[in-house]
């Protein structure tokens, strides 16, 4: 995990929608200034994780790709 997550989401293999309803059910129990950590493989996360943030007021301070894998680093507010 990474240092500055306070949690980390694993939704490798889920296809869409799931790995953004995984993610909103998550942030749903973390407090405002908090981060996310959330590793996905579906390619439809690099647009579909930063739309939903836009939508709801959350900050996407990271969005990478590593080996088919897409990991992005949410401030959740």
């Amino acid at each position: 995990m990474s240092e500055h997550a306070a949690a980390e989401l694993d939704t490798r293999g889920l296809l869409c929608p799931l790995p953004v309803i995984r993610t909103q059910d998550q942030v749903k129990t973390m407090p405002s200034g908090t981060m996310l950590r959330v590793v996905a493989t579906d390619p439809g996360t690099l647009q579909d994780i930063p739309a939903w943030c836009r939508v709801h007021g959350h900050e996407v301070k990271r969005a990478e790709e590593h080996a088919d894998e897409y990991i992005f680093t949410i401030l959740v507010r």
